[in-house]
């Protein structure tokens, strides 16, 4: 197994694409935090507008995936970004304007592009042949790492030296920009043609495979958990707060290293127990940053963590594929995305409450208890789907038999690679 079949003229377009799609979503809380800081009560209603923002996300998701028609992927997609763009413009061009008109715009900039993630997903899966679709998921990994770790910095940079407004200015002509690199690609992807049922069915394939979602939410818990306590914590320990950036920084280098390290090499087990052990690990490494005194120490438990997240998040996204037919991919991708902003939004209100009455080690225990219980849930819900078979049932009938239906009795098809 190599990063050969990756490595295409299609997929370094796909790429360009990708980030100039995916830049603004990790720029935006931090921006939107900039954009109104120096308001009265500007720390509360720039958590406000991100919560807007994430609300778009998590309605808008869903509910697009699941009009995504794989052969007409891109018009779909474009027509998102569009909007996006646009709700990004305003929150740059407007940002004077009241609180409820941004929190408008903020929405808007969550919910129109939020379909775009699972479609570039799927369209990236239909770009390599089947065999290196561990890697080309990999490879997707390690590039929205990198994405993660230049956005906090960038914002702040421009937020300060320049204008509060030109982040998310930056914001929507990268989206923009994205709309171009899409007319360079394929107009759909896989599984194109074969959804001739796009109503109860297709709801009801994609409810079969809510373990999934359930352990994607529990991987991405824990990284809010970090994001969100972790200057509290070092607050707790006497650590200097901008310590945080640097740690941040260094956990999404290791998520980088985790994913090219996934993408060497076939790995043993079915994808749920390989998604539970390395859910597992990370949620001990995030114990230990909770427990450990030293900021040397935290810093390592920090890449460590990242390191397994990675894995974690690209086991989710094989055990979607060997869920779903092709036809549906997409929209399941889409429901994931949803599920993970669900699980950072109550990740953010479980910590924020916490907070308030208990110290910042025992938050990060408390939700560290939490994503366990997930993974535990998710785990069975998996494995009482394998035995019973149902969901492949459905699918076959979805897809009409067609090539891209999950194999029954949970045989895990990435194992062969």
């Amino acid at each position: 197994m190599t990063y050969r079949d990756v490595a295409t003229k299609q997929v370094l377009i796909w790429a360009f694409t990708a980030v100039a799609a995916r830049m603004p979503v990790a720029m935006t809380p931090l921006a939107l935090v900039f954009l109104v800081r120096e308001r009265p009560g500007g720390y509360t209603l720039g958590a406000t507008l991100a919560a807007a923002y994430v609300l778009g996300e998590i309605i808008g998701a869903p509910v697009l995936g699941m009009r995504l028609d794989p052969a007409r992927g891109r018009r779909h997609l474009v027509v998102g970004l569009a909007g996006g763009a646009l709700g990004f413009t305003g929150l740059g061009v407007f940002a004077d304007s009241h609180a409820v008109v941004l929190g408008a715009f903020a929405f808007l900039a969550g919910a129109a592009p939020s379909a775009a993630a699972g479609g570039q997903r799927a369209l990236l899966t239909s770009l390599v042949p089947e065999r290196a679709v561990a890697q080309a998921l990999s490879a997707e990994s390690m590039l929205m790492s990198g994405v993660w770790a230049v956005s906090p910095v960038a914002v702040a940079g421009l937020a300060l030296a320049v204008a509060p407004r030109v982040p998310l200015l930056l914001a929507a002509a990268c989206m923009a920009s994205s709309i171009a690199g899409h007319w360079l690609l394929p107009a759909g992807w896989a599984g194109g043609g074969q959804d001739g049922d796009t109503g109860r069915a297709k709801t009801r394939v994609l409810l079969h495979a809510w373990p999934v979602y359930v352990t994607g939410a529990a991987s991405i818990t824990l990284l809010g958990l970090t994001e969100l306590t972790l200057p509290a914590l070092l607050e707790q320990r006497g650590i200097g707060v901008g310590w945080s950036g640097p740690m941040l920084a260094g956990m999404a280098v290791g998520a980088g290293l985790g994913a090219f390290l996934y993408g060497l090499r076939s790995w043993p087990g079915r994808l749920r127990s390989r998604s539970a052990v390395l859910i597992g690990g990370m949620a001990v490494f995030v114990a230990l940053v909770a427990l450990i005194p030293g900021a040397a120490g935290i810093t390592v438990a920090l890449v460590l963590a990242g390191v397994l997240q990675s894995g974690a998040l690209i086991t989710r996204n094989l055990s979607l594929r060997e869920a779903l037919p092709k036809s549906a991919l997409a929209a399941g991708y889409s429901v994931l995305y949803a599920a993970a902003g669900a699980g950072y939004a109550a990740t953010g209100s479980l910590a924020g409450g916490l907070l308030q009455v208990v110290a910042p080690s025992t938050a990060v225990l408390a939700g560290v208890s939490l994503t366990l219980l997930l993974t535990v849930l998710g785990w069975w819900g998996e494995a009482r789907r394998d035995v019973s078979g149902a969901p492949g049932d459905l699918a076959v009938g979805l897809a009409g038999g067609a090539e891209g239906a999950p194999i029954a009795g949970g045989r895990d098809p990435e194992c062969r690679l």
